[in-house]
C-alpha cells in the first residue's frame, strides 16, 4: 500500500482538480469549464495528447502560460489566458458548438452551484442574481460523451449536494461523476453512491483506495 498522503496544506481546489484529472484519458477532447475545471490541466502530462476544447473556438489549449509569456488572441471561454500545444487551432463559435451539440467532445469538466440525487446539477443561474445567460453549460452538459461536476462540497456551510435542485438545472441528463474535496460520487438510478472518500473529509489525512490514489 502507498503511504499515506497529507493534504492539509493543499488547497482544496487544486485537490480536486488533480482528482479529476486522473478520469482523462490519452488523446482524448476535452471540455474545461470556468473556475476549478479550468485547474484541471495543470495536473496532465502534454504526452497524453489530451486536447482542450474551449467554447470561444480554441482548439489544443495547453497549460497556463507564465508571466510576460501571453498572447491576448489566445484565451480559454472565461478570458483567462492559455498556451496552445503543437497541433491547437482557432475555429469560430458556430463549429464549437457544433462540436459540442454533435457528440464528439469525449470529456466535459464543469463547476456546480448544486447536483441532487438524481444527478441533475444546477450550474449557470442564483434567482435574483444577474446572469448574462446559459452561456454552453446546456450544450456542454446535453453533448459530451462524459460529464464530471467538480466544486467544493458546500457554500455559506451548506452541502451543494442536495437531494432535489431548488436552483434552475441546467439539464435533465444525469453528469457522470461528482468530484469534490470530502468524495467522488456516481450518480445511478437509485441515487448517490459513494465512490472514494477524499483527503479533505474528517481525518485530513486519507490512505488510497486499491482503485487509484489522488
Amino acid at each position: 500500500m502507498k503511504d499515506l498522503i497529507d493534504f492539509t496544506k493543499m488547497d482544496p481546489k487544486e485537490v480536486i482538480a488533480r482528482r479529476v484529472a486522473m478520469e482523462i484519458r490519452p488523446k482524448t477532447l476535452v471540455n474545461l469549464g470556468i473556475g476549478i475545471p479550468t485547474l484541471v490541466s495543470d495536473h496532465l502530462d502534454e504526452s497524453m495528447g489530451v486536447f482542450f476544447q474551449a467554447e470561444n473556438g480554441a482548439v489544443g489549449m495547453g497549460h497556463r502560460p507564465p508571466e510576460g509569456m501571453t498572447d491576448r488572441h489566445l484565451t480559454d471561454a472565461g478570458g483567462s489566458f492559455v498556451s496552445a500545444v503543437p497541433g491547437a487551432s482557432t475555429i469560430d463559435s458556430a463549429f464549437s458548438f457544433g462540436l459540442i451539440r454533435g457528440g464528439h467532445l469525449d470529456l466535459t469538466v464543469l463547476g456546480g452551484l448544486q447536483v441532487d440525487a438524481q444527478g441533475h446539477l444546477a450550474n449557470w443561474m442564483i434567482p435574483g442574481k444577474f446572469v448574462p445567460g446559459m452561456g454552453g453549460a446546456m450544450d456542454l452538459v446535453t453533448g459530451a460523451k462524459k460529464v464530471i461536476v467538480a466544486m467544493i462540497h458546500t457554500a455559506k456551510g451548506q452541502s451543494k449536494i442536495v437531494q432535489t435542485c431548488d436552483l434552475p438545472v441546467t439539464s435533465q441528463r444525469r453528469v457522470s461523476l461528482i468530484v469534490t474535496e470530502l468524495a467522488v460520487l456516481e450518480p445511478r438510478d437509485d441515487g448517490l453512491h459513494l465512490l472514494e472518500t477524499g483527503p479533505a473529509s474528517a481525518s485530513r489525512r486519507w490512505s488510497p483506495p486499491p482503485r487509484q490514489s489522488w
